[in-house]
């Protein structure tokens, strides 16, 4: 894979085909590969005319671990996929983000609202704002000696996540304490780009997709039936609603 240098931290990427370029930014413990070359989405997006660009976030898959937890803000890792677009010469781009990657996607919306043209944010409702309470039980799942210590359910989710991709758990343990920044609701109001929610029926991490959808001037929400937080990621039905959403918005 490619890198480049983002303010000091090699940050890997790929850029997939050709068409209209699209960010696709993955979840916490994830990768681009894992996030979106594995669940069908790079496949989906060029069928439907549009350029991949995927990358791993710093402390995941092929960039640069880090273990300092004050270098893991969203805010911090919304720059990360700023420089990759200033990188590759793309002024302005729709946006996907999954779980961590959609409250990155909304940091950078915030950040560069004309370098955004539209976003889907899968994986990720109200939580943006309220953030969640279960980081500190993740972090004592990602540091334990095994599986065996872990007993809660979403820390054992996301140890046997973490075992499965060979993933550095000290780094993701560090990026926990800080990437799941809330995000105020007067933020969220700001972004005025179009923003599709997309959240598992099933899914009791992300919080609610209407009520995050009706902060957003120009929000929509959508249910993917029967699936929860790990199992909507790659699901046909998430898809199908966004690739009929960036045809109404991606090139806005």
């Amino acid at each position: 894979m490619p890198q480049f240098n983002s303010n000091g931290i090699a940050i890997a990427y790929e850029v997939h085909g050709e068409g209209r370029p699209i960010l696709l930014i993955h979840g916490f413990g994830s990768s681009g590969k894992i996030n979106w070359i594995d669940t069908g989405w790079v496949e989906t997006l060029s069928g439907a005319g549009y350029q991949p660009i995927t990358f791993d976030n710093r402390g995941h898959g092929a960039s640069r671990k880090l273990y300092d937890p004050q270098l893991y803000f969203a805010h911090e890792m919304a720059r990360d996929a700023k420089r990759l677009l200033d990188h590759l010469g793309i002024a302005r781009a729709p946006v996907m983000g999954y779980s961590m990657g959609a409250r990155i996607a909304a940091y950078l919306m915030l950040q560069e609202p004309q370098g955004v043209s539209c976003a889907v944010w899968g994986g990720m409702g109200l939580n943006l704002i309220t953030g969640l309470e279960d980081s500190e039980e993740i972090i004592e799942a990602l540091t334990a000696e095994s599986l065996d210590q872990v007993t809660g359910r979403t820390a054992r989710q996301f140890r046997i996540f973490a075992d499965h991709n060979k993933a550095d758990r000290a780094a993701l343990a560090a990026c926990m304490v800080t990437s799941r920044e809330p995000m105020r609701e007067a933020e969220v109001r700001k972004i005025e780009q179009p923003v599709l929610v997309a959240v598992g029926s099933d899914d009791d991490m992300a919080g609610s997709a209407d009520a995050l959808a009706a902060l957003l001037p120009r929000g929509e929400a959508f249910t993917i039936e029967r699936r929860d937080h790990m199992r909507a990621t790659g699901d046909k039905q998430f898809k199908a609603a966004a690739l009929e959403f960036l045809s109404r918005y991606a090139s806005e």
